[in-house]
């Protein structure tokens, strides 16, 4: 099969090229999946970098133990394994694989669910790993409520344009912070409110916020504080700064204590990948709740300038590989 491979760590185009490689075998509790399309998320990126250094724990310490990114996917399964009982050849299906840029992947049976007959499958890789930790985010973390005030800071994105719609459609006042060429598309995903954050704060006319889902913009906890209410919550979701120890990730690490000396939540965020909620997704799909923004498409050859794009920050919503 055709796939999108790395031997080393590095970025996109100094690493991934594509190859003829054997099909990936499945275990029992697999399904393989003939790819038709891959969503590219911030994961990605990190996975093929190996930064911040603590990923090669996982991924392997010198190289990658596995040559093939790429985890958001939507295909239809070729074959299952022997304990597989959900699922059949045949089924179109949408969910979290590991190696999705390439003609087959296998994926968990868990982590796989019926991709809707009024979805698309680019429109059905864009939002898996994406959706789910904005769902997670707004739902585990910040227990946003209706009625309450929230602030999606990284709106335009993968992560924060799934959270605006998710937050509207639970009735939440919903304020969305991007760059001035993504301000109309916020606005269009349905928030009451949009900041331009080169030229606005969050704390901007005394601005408080019920909760704060964080995917950009490298604030402190501290200035993070000053925009919430007294009993808010503050959910680090993202916000990379680079560094190649942490990788930006230390401001995670920091809740905990924050939380010890205020009234205030300060939490931060890494999404469970389970069927429970990516029916939920499956149900908000097929009935128009959410709708992914896609802002372009790549052929699977182009796989380097699809994570390129997207780590260029150019995005406007979610960037996707179709097979």
């Amino acid at each position: 099969m055709r796939a999108v491979v790395q031997d080393e760590y590095g970025e996109a185009h100094d690493v991934l090229r594509v190859a003829e490689i054997e099909p990936p075998a499945i275990g029992d509790d697999e399904v393989l999946l003939r790819v038709h399309a891959a969503g590219v998320e911030r994961g990605a990126w990190h996975l093929m970098a190996g930064l911040p250094y603590p990923v090669r724990a996982v991924t392997g310490l010198r190289a990658p133990k596995t040559p093939v990114r790429g985890r958001e996917v939507a295909g239809r399964v070729e074959a299952v394994g022997a304990r597989v009982e959900t699922l059949k050849p045949g089924d179109e299906v949408f969910g979290i694989c590991e190696g999705a840029f390439a003609e087959f992947a296998p994926a968990k049976a868990a982590k796989v669910v019926l991709r809707p007959d009024n979805v698309t499958p680019v429109q059905a890789a864009a939002t898996t790993i994406s959706a789910l930790t904005a769902l997670q985010g707004l739902r585990d973390s910040a227990k946003l409520e209706s009625g309450q005030h929230v602030l999606v800071i990284g709106a335009s994105g993968g992560v924060g344009s799934f959270a605006v719609q998710i937050a509207k459609a639970w009735g939440a006042h919903v304020t969305g912070m991007c760059t001035t060429g993504k301000v109309d598309l916020v606005r269009d995903l349905g928030a009451d409110d949009v900041l331009d954050h080169t030229k606005q704060d969050i704390t901007d006319g005394g601005r408080h916020y019920d909760a704060i889902l964080d995917i950009g913009g490298h604030r402190t906890l501290r200035h993070l504080r000053r925009a919430l209410t007294p009993r808010g919550c503050a959910v680090i979701v993202g916000s990379e700064t680079g560094g190649r120890l942490l990788g930006g990730f230390q401001r995670a690490l920091w809740t905990p204590f924050m939380s010890l000396v205020t009234s205030q939540r300060f939490t931060g965020l890494i999404s469970s990948e389970n069927t429970a909620d990516l029916q939920e997704l499956a149900t908000l799909l097929s009935a128009g709740t959410i709708t992914p923004t896609i802002d372009q498409t790549f052929p699977l050859d182009r796989t380097a300038d699809a994570i390129q794009h997207l780590q260029d920050g150019r995005a406007r919503g979610k960037v996707v590989v179709v097979i």
